[in-house]
């Protein structure tokens, strides 16, 4: 169901620990939200009557839920209900992240895990965490996963989450060249081999340049199926985009395919930003694997 209005709008920003909540409600305090951390959800509808009188010019209230708060989680049903009958309606921003980067992120801060008490692991923490949200992450409006996302990517999706709600506007694309053999980046959500294509790799004076070098481009480029690939994937993106936008996905991540993700996919990749943008699609373009 969609917000009342773009001035009542309660955005909920959650997830698993360690996956960004902090990072998110930064953007949406940008965006023109005033940002609570872990105030009781209860109150929300107090909170937004008393700021909307004192500055009606707020874009809405956006509230940070840690998974430990005990008087939201288990009664979560029951007080959107009660927003929903005095005509606020909650959008759920779920934050999640692979179980590995969340424990190399506990690793790395040296902070225990907040569910992982009694003894248990930070690995055992984050399994019963994620029991925990389970509905929740079900009743999201978006789910985020920030696993490969930088903190100037993650502000791009979840702006673009925000906007295009209230606006309608275009949905933000991210386009990122990989290699298979490093494996795929969690989160893709279209992803297309390019392996098919002449490799540089084997071309002496190629071989230890990458993608951005313009003599690599030019090789990569000079191969009708590169042409007709990039022809092929604008015209199936020009039929998704819309459909995907129609159902609410703000944001599409794209990956660019080749075997070490150095030559070919990142330039692919960056010819089909150009193309994308000629349509009026902007993107932007991460290679995760080029320097490999």
């Amino acid at each position: 169901m969609a917000p009342a209005s773009n001035s009542s709008r309660l955005i909920i920003v959650t997830g698993v620990s360690g996956s960004g909540r902090a990072s998110a409600l930064r953007v949406l305090e940008d965006l023109g939200f005033y940002c609570i951390d872990n105030l009781p959800v209860g109150l929300a509808l107090e909170v937004m009557r008393l700021t909307e009188k004192r500055d009606p010019s707020l874009s809405g209230i956006a509230l940070g839920i840690d998974p430990r708060e005990r008087m939201f989680f288990p009664q979560w049903p029951r007080i959107f209900a009660d927003l929903e009958r005095n005509g606020i309606y909650p959008e759920v921003i779920f934050l999640d992240a692979s179980d590995e980067v969340l424990a190399r992120r506990y690793s790395e801060t040296r902070r225990p895990h907040p569910m992982a008490e009694g003894g248990l692991t930070v690995a055992e923490g984050i399994h019963s965490e994620r029991l925990a949200l389970a509905e929740l992450r079900d009743r999201a409006n978006r789910i985020i996963d920030t696993t490969t996302l930088t903190i100037h990517e993650l502000r791009e999706v979840v702006t673009a989450a925000v906007l295009s709600t209230a606006t309608g506007s275009r949905m933000a694309i991210s386009i990122g060249s990989f290699g298979y053999k490093y494996g795929v980046p969690v989160g893709m959500d279209v992803v297309l081999d390019v392996r098919f294509l002449p490799n540089p790799f084997f071309v002496a004076e190629l071989k230890h340049l990458d993608g951005h070098d313009i003599r690599v481009h030019e090789f990569v480029m000079a191969e009708p199926q590169a042409r007709r690939f990039l022809d092929e994937v604008v015209g199936l993106l020009q039929f998704l985009l819309p459909l995907y936008q129609r159902e609410g996905k703000s944001y599409l991540m794209i990956g660019l395919g080749c075997t070490g993700g150095r030559h070919r996919s990142p330039v692919l990749a960056r010819e089909l930003a150009e193309r994308l943008l000629k349509l009026g699609f902007e993107s932007t373009v991460r290679d995760h694997h080029i320097k490999r």
